[in-house]
């Protein structure tokens, strides 16, 4: 529930992982996760995101595609600015969509977050924010949005047993 009592936004998952790395957590966890974000940053809770886990080859593209880069990353966001509630009933706002690679994710993860359930659940607090306006291109940007990725990681009792903000 969000702090008005209402239901979090809905989060509808995808999963196009053939072979997920071991440990990988389940995908209603991880929703249950972006769900959490969501309404911790205010997003309503008739609103509406996804979530899909994808392998490393579709997330190349991804990546290729609409950031320009020639190699997999762990999470892209893609927030649909401007999308607002309606204001009619049973029409939600639409936030956007996140894409995780849980084999990047596992490459990173001891390294990084500690675990791959560590990782996963750090990258989805990650894209979430995303999608609700946070970003790190400057040096004061990523201070801030660590720093509300440590907070709610915290709230959310998933904190993970590394540190991924350690090294700047």
């Amino acid at each position: 529930m969000t702090r008005s009592g209402e239901d979090p936004p809905k989060v509808t998952v995808g999963n196009d992982t053939a072979h997920a790395p071991r440990g990988t957590p389940d995908s209603a966890s991880l929703a249950d996760l972006l769900g959490a974000v969501l309404a911790a940053e205010g997003i309503p809770g008739g609103a509406e995101a996804s979530l899909h886990l994808v392998d490393e080859s579709a997330m190349r593209e991804l990546n290729s595609q609409h950031m320009g880069v020639d190699g997999a990353t762990d999470v892209l966001s893609f927030p649909l600015d401007g999308v607002e509630v309606s204001g009619q009933p049973g029409v939600p706002q639409l936030v956007g969509d996140v894409v995780l690679c849980p084999e990047v994710a596992a490459r990173n993860a001891t390294t990084h977050a500690g675990s791959l359930v560590d990782e996963c659940n750090l990258l989805v607090v990650h894209g979430g924010l995303h999608l609700c306006g946070w970003d790190h291109a400057t040096d004061a940007e990523r201070d801030s949005m660590w720093a509300r990725e440590r907070e709610l990681m915290v709230a959310l009792g998933v904190e993970p047993s590394g540190d991924p903000w350690g090294a700047a």
